[in-house]
């Protein structure tokens, strides 16, 4: 069973915590964040220490108790440092653009696939194989990266696809024919 939720999460300088009825609002040098309160959790701020604790112990209530805990963590993380999610983009002729607030893709389909990025998320591409997604919430930064790596999964057999950086794929040999 996790207690994650019981666990303090510490504010480092440079950030503050506000808990309101049932809003958690993190601010820090790279901005902004805020969290609604599930029924049944309340957050404390007590000397520069945020301490979760939750009214009843029911399954859902403490899973609830746990993502509360992760999120606000990841929120004071991110306007403080900030999150950075990085994907490589492999094949002959495949490439992305950055046009405006939107990135564009030729990833082997018949005609070019684009993404709209969200508020929050910035991208920068470098050599046309090569995007970089910044930004101060976890969940946004991940969930676009998800989505870009979505448009061609990586092949296994061709290595052709979009990857995360650093993520490893084994060269699989074909099928072998008949003798």
């Amino acid at each position: 069973m996790s207690r994650i939720g019981l666990k303090h999460i510490p504010i480092p300088p440079g950030v503050d915590v506000e808990v309101n009825n049932t809003q958690v609002v993190v601010k820090g040098p790279l901005g902004q964040l805020h969290w609604v309160l599930t029924p049944g959790i309340m957050a404390k701020v007590e000397s520069r220490v945020v301490s979760l604790t939750r009214t009843g112990d029911s399954a859902k209530l403490k899973a609830i108790h746990g993502l509360t805990r992760a999120e606000i963590s990841n929120q004071i993380v991110g306007v403080k440092d900030g999150f950075k999610k990085e994907l490589e983009v492999m094949g002959v002729g495949y490439r992305a653009q950055l046009q405006g607030n939107a990135l564009s893709f030729t990833v082997g389909y018949a005609h070019p696939v684009s993404i709209q990025l969200p508020q929050g998320v910035e991208a920068v591409v470098d050599k046309q194989t090569l995007i970089s997604l910044k930004g101060i919430d976890k969940r946004a930064v991940t969930q676009v990266a998800a989505q870009i790596r979505e448009l061609k999964i990586p092949d296994v057999y061709k290595h052709k696809g979009i990857k995360y950086a650093g993520e490893v794929l084994r060269k699989k040999a074909g099928k072998s024919g008949k003798k």
